[in-house]
């Protein structure tokens, strides 16, 4: 028996609690830096087969990191299980979870042979805060050789680039007063929102096809016969590059600067989480993953054949440090795309289900083949 055919037998034994879990994921979607439960049922999974689990994990509650092998190159599997407010897993990250501790369970009986060591590190917060960028930071890839995941979609890719994102909290702070009595009296942080929502509105006619600015309003007031004096909303900023995004931000925050002035309110700025980057695939890697997944059945084309479609990751941070992939698999989803609930329904359909099962096995079959061809040095 292969290898290959031996890590096919160790996911076929795991598969239907596999797919148990997706399920349960799904019916108790936990958002981000609050997946206490998730993590815990994954690390508890993990222990169970065979890794050595340290959850929490380098200072983030609902981190886990799960590893197997004592020496050689270290392998880190990305895993994420947060969801969305109200849409639960309209990402999919049940899949992304699952697949993830699939490609463990796989290789745990194979380290030994293949000289190297697997960790399922358990990522919090990617759909917003960036956990990965909290895990960086503490030291969670240091001597990873490797790190990779998959994501479900409305199609496959094999390489997205994704956008870089920063995020703002704008707060506008203004003046009380009787709306209907003595308006005169009060300064309207309403009107501020409105008016910076007008000024990026004005500011869509200059923006480059790949540049996204979209926000939502977190608190508008408190009553409409009391002039507001305070509003808060939450934007996300995304373009193609980083370089294109350091050249976006300044404007959008000229657009709320502006709004400031114009309505006499004190403008607050902050920075929520942590700015998102770009992916950059490693092509051995992705090279490696084409061909397996091929041999499942499951076609990759790239970003340059399929056209570049947006969306952000915290992987793309990890990947600025660590060689990565982020291939994206296809579900049959309808007419339903990522973070509509429809989507979310779909996840835990055979098409999510075998979803699971190709991104489990293209991803332990392509850190198998990284070993027997010790690639590591031109990674």
């Amino acid at each position: 028996m292969t290898q290959k055919q031996k890590a096919e037998s160790a996911f076929a034994a795991i598969e239907p609690e596999l797919q148990a879990t997706s399920k349960w994921l799904y019916e108790n979607p936990e958002l981000g830096y609050e997946e206490f439960e998730a993590s815990h049922r994954l690390s508890e999974f993990l222990r169970g087969n065979g890794f050595d689990v340290t959850h929490p994990t380098h200072g983030v509650e609902t981190a886990f990191e799960a590893t197997v092998g004592t020496e050689g190159p270290r392998v880190v599997i990305c895993c994420e299980y947060d969801a969305l407010p109200k849409v639960g897993h309209a990402c999919g990250h049940n899949i992304i979870a699952t697949a993830a501790v699939g490609a463990g369970v796989a290789l745990a009986g194979l380290v030994d042979d293949l000289g190297i060591r697997v960790t399922v590190l358990g990522t919090p917060a990617e759909e917003g805060g960036g956990g990965k960028v909290d895990l960086i930071n503490a030291g969670a890839f240091e001597d990873a050789a490797a790190s990779m995941m998959v994501h479900p979609g409305p199609d496959n890719q094999l390489d997205p680039s994704f956008q870089a994102r920063e995020s703002f909290i704008v707060e506008y702070f203004g003046k009380d007063s009787h709306a209907a009595f003595a308006p005169q009296e009060g300064i309207n942080a309403l009107d501020a929102f409105v008016q910076a929502y007008t000024n990026v509105a004005t500011l869509r006619q200059a923006l480059l096809p790949d540049d996204r600015v979209h926000c939502i309003i977190d608190h508008g007031g408190e009553a409409s016969n009391i002039i507001p004096s305070y509003t808060k909303s939450t934007w996300g900023v995304r373009s193609a590059t980083g370089e294109r995004l350091a050249e976006l931000i300044p404007k959008v925050k000229a657009c709320f600067e502006a709004a400031a002035t114009a309505t006499g309110c004190r403008l607050e700025l902050s920075s929520p989480g942590h700015p998102y980057l770009t992916m950059a695939n490693n092509p051995v890697m992705t090279s490696l993953f084409a061909a397996n997944a091929a041999e499942l059945g499951r076609p990759m084309p790239t970003e340059a054949e399929t056209g570049f479609d947006g969306g952000s990751s915290d992987m793309g941070n990890v990947s600025q440090v660590v060689p990565s992939i982020h291939p994206m698999l296809g579900i049959e989803c309808g007419e339903a795309v990522n973070h509509q609930p429809e989507f979310a329904d779909h996840t835990i359909t055979p098409s999510g289900d075998q979803a699971i099962r190709d991104g489990a096995l293209g991803m332990a079959y392509t850190i198998i083949d990284m070993a027997d061809q010790a690639v590591w040095e031109r990674l």
